[in-house]
Formats: C-alpha cells, structure tokens, sequence
C-alpha cells in the first residue's frame, strides 16, 4: 500500500489539456490511501490481570499472553520494598478487540492453582503514567545503609562504633540540657547481661550459707 506523507507536492499531467482532471484524480487517490490508513490503525487496550502466582516472572508472562496477539507493553507489580511480585500486572495489547477478548476468555481460567481475575480497562481509566519506564528492568532495592549497618564487624570496628554513639548521646544530651528540657532516655548503648544458670546460683547460695554456719559454730 503506497504511503503518502509530508506536504502534497504536485504533480504533472503529460497531457497539459487534462492537467485538471488529473490533479483532482491525484487529490481523491490521497484522500483514499489516507482514509485506509486510517482505518487500519489499531487502538490499543489494556487489561488487568489479578490472581497471579508469585513465582513467574515478567518474560513469562509476557510470552503467555502474546500467543493471543501483540502485546506492546506489560507491566508486572512489584513492591519497591522487597521487590517481589504483587501478583497483578497490567498489559497492553496492539487491538483493543483483542485485549476485551483476552479479558472475557481468561477470566476464572485456573492458572497454577489460581482463578485469574481479568477485565478489560476503558480507555479513559488508564492512568497516563501506568506503563511508566514499563521497559526498564526492575531493581531490587539495595538498601546500603541497612547492609552497612549489619554487616559483620572486628572488634576494633565494633569499639569504634560504640565510641561514636556515645559521643552522638552526649551530644544529645548537651543540646537538651541548653534548651532547658528536663528529659532523661536510656542510653544509645545497651549492654549485654551475664546470664547465669540458676542452679549455679542456688548451690553457690547453699554453700555460701554453710560457709557462714561453720564460722558461727567456730567463734562459739
């Protein structure tokens, strides 16, 4: 199909006495090719697909839906906390025909032992920033701070972090103290308790007791 696009340039008749005629049978040929064009444009539709099991991925999903027709954009939910999937995605098929198609036939379609929930989304619902990025891989987030904070430390390390919380506490405390705030908190550093077993305690107790007893009976 000839495609006709840009400004319309004009073109010449061999015959000088037809210029006319062939002038408006060009302007109905490009009225017709842009018509056509026209008609030929898909409009695209999305579809919500809920219910999903947690272990497959976007590429999974993807390839299972297009078996039905083009898909031009999907989009799997996943929480920017822990990176796993929500189980609901969204995807955008090239046909809107085909997307309400999708929708009607995979609705209640048990799909690893799960009922799938699919409807078809009008088109005046779609949120402009839905598939936002939808191309970019997802990152699971790295968090620094927190693997920083747990990582696993030498002694020396250890000693020098707790020097820097008790400086950070008296510093707190200085900074309350010149605001004329009366306010006591526990200490930044907390400090690990000896367990001790009770029955150790309970014979060091007896044998302490005797201890005593034997002196009183020798003094007497």
């Amino acid at each position: 199909m000839a495609v006709f696009a840009g400004p319309a340039k004009p073109f010449l008749s061999l015959n000088p006495q037809e210029e006319a005629k062939f002038q408006k049978e060009v302007a109905q040929a490009r009225r017709r090719a842009t018509q056509r064009q026209e008609k030929e444009k898909l409009t695209p539709g999305v579809i919500y697909v809920g219910h999903l099991p947690p272990a497959l991925y976007e590429t999974q999903i993807r390839a299972y839906f297009s078996q039905f027709g083009t898909v031009t954009k999907f989009r799997l939910s996943r929480s920017k906390r822990t990176g796993n999937s929500k189980g609901y995605a969204f995807v955008e098929f090239a046909s809107e025909d085909v997307a309400k198609i999708v929708a009607d036939t995979m609705n209640n379609y048990l799909f690893g032992e799960r009922l799938l929930k699919c409807h078809f989304i009008p088109p005046e619902k779609v949120h402009e920033e839905l598939f936002r990025e939808w191309h970019v891989p997802f990152k699971k987030p790295s968090y620094p701070a927190v693997k920083r904070y747990n990582q696993n430390r030498t002694l020396l390390q250890k000693l020098q972090m707790e020097e820097r919380f008790k400086k950070k506490e008296k510093l707190l405390r200085k900074k309350l103290a010149k605001k004329g705030i009366d306010y006591d908190f526990p200490s930044l550093i907390l400090h690990k308790k000896e367990k001790r077993n009770a029955s150790n305690t309970g014979l060091q107790k007896s044998t302490n007791s005797q201890v005593l007893s034997k002196k009183k009976k020798k003094k007497k």
